[in-house]
């Protein structure tokens, strides 16, 4: 197992809380280096790569589209588009001859939902999952799957950065995401690796080029079913003229 980030500190304790089975590899994977980099360590190292996950995001540029920067609009695309396309590249080097493997990408619910995110990061989640499922179409002949987790409210450094100015204070988001939780509580980093783990298996060995919410519906089932709720939890049918039958 390796573990690759830009960000030396973090990347190496969670490869020590794995234990000798991990080992932390240096990756910006807005250089296409650092990426085939890692793909050629992996496989001289293990002799083949099965899992590649390409999770490296940032929220990148903010503010109206009027005023926006053209360095931080290019630097958000090279992380969150172009980075996931050099990791989609060099994952399906290495897999390719062995005719088998996964490719897992994060997209968001701000590349499906207008209005829930920063606009050049919306536009690069939306770019995610149309490469997923472009890919997916092209490497299913070689036995490569290809998948897209979307993330809702997810307790995570970005979020507590976000929400709490400190992205250390998880205790922080917590408190802030529970409240609108849509199952009554925030999501965990464990939601998000149970997805992953499952896309990996066997067990989602029919599933490729598809789209996973992990958000507590909020993508596609946000409401609260107004007419099942509240005025309407006796059920009655409404016909022509306000003609009703209990």
């Amino acid at each position: 197992m390796v573990v690759a980030d830009v960000q030396e500190r973090a990347g190496k304790e969670l490869a020590a809380e794995l234990g000798d089975r991990a080992a932390y590899v240096h990756c910006d994977v807005t250089s296409e280096d650092s990426v085939a980099s890692l793909v050629t360590s992996t496989l001289d190292n293990s002799g083949r790569l099965d899992v590649f996950y390409a999770n490296a995001g940032v929220m990148g540029a903010l503010g109206p589209i009027a005023r926006l920067g053209i360095e931080d609009i290019d630097a958000t695309i090279a992380v969150n588009l172009r980075g996931v396309i050099l990791s989609m590249k060099h994952a399906a080097r290495a897999m390719g001859p062995q005719r088998s493997g996964v490719i897992l990408a994060t997209a968001s619910p701000a590349g499906v939902v207008g209005g829930v995110g920063p606009h050049v990061y919306s536009a690069t989640k939306a770019g995610v999952i149309g490469l997923v499922q472009s890919v997916a179409a092209e490497l299913r002949p070689l036995g490569i799957r290809v998948n897209a987790i979307v993330p809702g409210a997810i307790v995570s450094a970005m979020t507590a950065d976000i929400l709490t100015g400190d992205p250390d204070d998880l205790d922080g988001a917590v408190a802030a995401l529970g409240p609108s939780g849509l199952l009554g509580r925030p999501g965990v980093p464990e939601d998000i690796a149970a997805a992953a783990a499952f896309l990996a298996c066997d067990e989602a060995a029919f599933v490729t080029g598809s789209t996973f919410n992990i958000d507590a519906g909020y993508c596609h089932a946000p409401g609260d079913s107004p007419f099942a709720t509240g005025d309407w939890a006796e059920p009655v049918a409404m016909f022509e003229a306000g003609r009703r039958r209990s």
